[in-house]
């Protein structure tokens, strides 16, 4: 919805407060800054920060993109992203007037010397015009496909390097990083060849999400958590990441990638190493993503001999959402006709290690689900004796955590507790907890958090090289043995607005589980 007010709130100006300001000037060049995730996430993202008073004071935006436009047009383009940005705050003139000025644009191919050469001179105007100093940060927003043609032509036209010894340069890279091991493998070596890895931001938006973050302080800030966060306690645990969207203007993307590859080998299992890990000796990049690699490397490799056991894949149907009948996703612009690629994928996995031997972790993700869910559940075991004489009405139930990522982030926990009268029954009650009411605030977007980070040399909430090989290891069986037996699914295997095949169900069932959906 467009936001047509000019006064910014009390509550929008507190939004951002916990985040530290960026205090290096540096100059944000933006590869691809035609692009879709510009306008909806970055320039937005940027001008939200810029509300704050977080932007550091010598800063400005390069845009680079074959698109035609010069800095006038490609302020406009912007403002008009701004205004009709869901995640942008209210709009003030006064802040828009000098966060536009900031914003500068080259158009250019990213194959050819001639734009590199020009981008090389706007960088030294920028450290005259805007005190940039030559701090410099390259985010790739492109296809991935020109990944290793931008990094290769920053290295030839010496813009991966400062000449001040107290400046930086740092990338950022959009996910999918890489398409498969090998791939990621290659990838990592040819940005290597142009930045060190501490240089280097893979980014996750995912990790930036406040409720994420937040699994960390919940479990090791909390002496009455931590103790029971383990096998002994722990039945098993449901990672889910539900859309009710489905491919929409993104088919050609989805057909080369499709569930697995879009959702699982980062989102997922990122996730899932936050859920797993054990405590970091420290808050900080190293010793946070140490024991997030830890994890990675005690998953359970996956045997192709005996996939279906452990692995579901689907694909939607014609089907309804919210009373709304939507097309198959055979039917969906850009897709084949005979398209055999998973829009739906469940994983169960196990952590061979101390703390969680032969605890399940049901990982599953699809499009066209009944709801917007993205959702940690932990079902801790039954107690292991009822005393009490049980009746029809009582219920008696595992006690089920769960962290709420989005929509309503917070978290929630379901126990048994008495119902008034004079005869012992029991009801299933729950305690929730919510970011926007308990703080007053809302939280800040998962841009608007890695941004900055990026800013301030802040690499903990970003993936490292080791971690992107190992989620891609992990899921090479899967992927390699899904290729290999396409066209024998049976798809469509489930309709639009529900929770995916009735596999996927009978994943859970033959463990005596069931899927938690909120």
């Amino acid at each position: 919805m467009p936001i047509d007010t000019f006064e910014i709130t009390e509550d929008e100006i507190n939004r951002l407060t916990v985040l530290p300001r960026a205090e290096d000037p540096v100059a944000f060049v933006i590869f691809g800054a035609s692009g879709d995730l510009t306008h909806r996430k970055l320039i937005p993202g940027l001008y939200n920060l810029a509300c704050a008073n977080l932007l550091p004071k010598g800063f400005a935006v390069i845009g680079y993109a074959v698109t035609p436009m010069d800095d006038e047009s490609f302020r406009a383009a912007m403002l008009d992203a701004v205004k009709n940005s869901n995640e942008a705050g209210p709009f003030r003139q006064d802040i828009w007037d000098d966060f536009a000025a900031s914003l500068h644009y080259i158009t250019a191919d990213f194959s050819q010397s001639d734009g590199y050469n020009l981008l090389k001179k706007r960088l030294d105007e920028m450290m005259v015009d805007h005190h940039c100093a030559e701090n410099r940060l390259f985010y790739l927003a492109t296809l991935p496909s020109f990944y290793t043609e931008i990094v290769k032509n920053l290295m030839k036209h010496g813009l991966n390097t400062v000449t001040d010894n107290t400046a930086w340069s740092r990338i950022i890279i959009e996910k999918p990083f890489g398409h498969n091991l090998e791939s990621a493998i290659a990838l990592n070596k040819v940005i290597h060849q142009a930045f060190e890895e501490e240089q280097i931001y893979r980014i996750d938006h995912y990790l930036g999400k406040e409720t994420v973050q937040n699994i960390l302080a919940f479990r090791f800030a909390n002496s009455i958590i931590e103790p029971i966060w383990n096998r002994r306690y722990v039945d098993h645990i449901q990672i889910t990441a539900g859309e009710t969207l489905g491919v929409e203007h993104r088919g050609n993307y989805y057909e080369e990638a499709g569930c697995l590859r879009d959702m699982f080998q980062n989102h997922l299992i990122q996730l899932m190493s936050l859920v797993a890990m054990d405590p970091p000796v420290r808050y900080g990049s190293q010793s946070v993503r140490d024991r997030k690699t830890d994890v990675l490397k005690a998953i359970m490799p996956i045997n192709p001999e005996n996939l279906a056991e452990v692995a579901v894949r689907g694909q939607y149907g014609m089907g309804y959402i919210e009373s709304q009948q939507v097309a198959a996703y055979r039917e969906e612009p850009d897709v084949s006709p005979t398209s055999h690629t998973e829009t739906f994928a469940a994983l169960k996995l196990t952590v061979d290690n101390w703390r969680w031997a032969d605890v399940p972790f049901y990982l599953r993700s699809g499009k066209r689900m009944p709801k917007k869910l993205t959702q940690i559940a932990i079902q801790f075991k039954r107690v292991p004796h009822l005393f009490f004489h049980m009746g029809p009405k009582d219920q008696i139930e595992p006690n089920i955590l769960t962290i709420r990522i989005q929509p309503n982030e917070g978290i929630s926990i379901r126990f048994g507790a008495k119902a008034p009268g004079p005869e012992m029954h029991i009801r299933q009650v729950e305690m929730n907890f919510t970011y926007a009411e308990t703080f007053g605030v809302t939280p800040a977007t998962a841009y608007e958090t890695l941004l900055l980070d990026s800013m301030s040399g802040d690499p903990t909430l970003f993936n490292r090289a080791d971690a992107v090989e190992l989620s891609w290891a992990l899921l090479a069986p899967v992927i390699e043995t899904w290729q290999a037996t396409r066209q024998f699914t049976a798809f469509p295997n489930y309709s639009a607005g529900t929770w995916g095949p009735a596999t996927a169900d009978k994943l859970l069932a033959k463990d005596g589980r069931v899927w938690f959906n909120g």
